[in-house]
């Protein structure tokens, strides 16, 4: 007999919304909160058909361990990060996405990295809580050059907001990018040569793993600031961290990384030309409430479809 729906790994934010947003809404799906424990994992999983993930591992052993799972509703757009797809199609199990939930909310987030970059922010609190009281030079946004790589729901939401600052905004998509966005479609080259602030807002794929590499990079700005909010997996970090030695980028902005959570020891937290976020860009109440709104529907549709 078929285990009602489980939210595998929902995080204490998610749970509170659950309770005090959405309690009519799928009343028997059951909550674990926080990480379950790899050894108790099967159990929680035996016979159930449909389950949620915000970010749990599902590899093609675990799927392979769960005969009666059909639908997997991962909680935001990059379930190939998190999620075995190939091995999940093998066996026949649907994995459910979705996209928009938090599009403004990355995009602020985005350009709240670029005026820390900027201005130097970061380094100047903790310069104050040490007790040096200095101020560091930094640049106006006014009349400055962003190119924005992809031009997806965040991504046009990013050159609107550039856009309004008083920025050109130089764009490129590998679609192609929409005519009504006030900003100006150019080869990628040429917005990496001309940009003093470059963001990422690729989808990560087999095509875009390691897109700003090294080439790619060397072929920058001077002195660019660079700003990535999309997926670590889109940069070569080695190379990206040689760039910043050099000086050949000035300011890195990074929301997420190659190894999430970040390693305290990573060679990225001792660099001064560094700001650093942990994968923070959807975390606001209105983007919450949108992911599981859209995932708590999903999952009423699956349960419809399989009835």
């Amino acid at each position: 007999m078929r285990r009602p729906p489980l939210f595998l790994d929902c995080p204490p934010f998610l749970n509170e919304l659950r309770r005090t947003v959405f309690a009519d809404c799928v009343p028997d799906l059951e909550i674990h909160e926080g990480d379950p424990d790899p050894k108790t994992r099967a159990e929680l999983l035996e016979d159930r058909a449909i389950v949620m993930n915000d970010h749990t591992l599902f590899t093609a052993e675990l799927l392979a361990a769960c005969p009666a799972l059909k639908v997997i509703v991962f909680l935001g757009t990059g379930a190939a990060s998190y999620v075995d797809l190939e091995a999940a199609a093998e066996l026949g199990i649907t994995v459910r996405n979705y996209k928009g939930y938090g599009d403004r909310s990355v995009a602020e987030h985005t350009i709240a990295l670029v005026f820390a970059g900027a201005r130097r922010i970061a380094a100047m609190d903790a310069a104050v809580r040490r007790g040096r009281f200095e101020p560091q030079d930094g640049f106006e946004l006014l009349g400055k050059t962003m190119g924005v790589i992809g031009t997806g729901g965040i991504g046009a939401e990013v050159v609107r907001l550039a856009a309004s600052l008083g920025m050109k905004v130089l764009a490129w998509n590998r679609s192609g990018v929409d005519p009504a966005l006030p900003a100006r479609a150019v080869a990628l080259d040429e917005l990496l040569g001309n940009a003093e602030i470059v963001s990422l807002h690729l989808l990560l794929s087999d095509a875009t793993r390691g897109f700003l590499d090294v080439e790619r990079i060397a072929r920058m700005k001077p002195g660019a600031l660079l700003v990535n909010t999309a997926r670590g997996g889109l940069l070569d970090e080695p190379a990206l961290m040689e760039a910043l030695r050099r000086g050949h980028i000035g300011h890195a902005a990074l929301d997420v990384f190659a190894e999430e959570p970040l390693p305290a020891d990573h060679p990225l937290t001792a660099m001064a030309n560094v700001t650093l976020t942990p994968h923070a860009g959807f975390m606001t109440r209105e983007a919450s409430i949108n992911l599981l709104a859209m995932a708590l529907d999903i999952v009423e549709e699956e349960r419809g479809r399989l009835a």
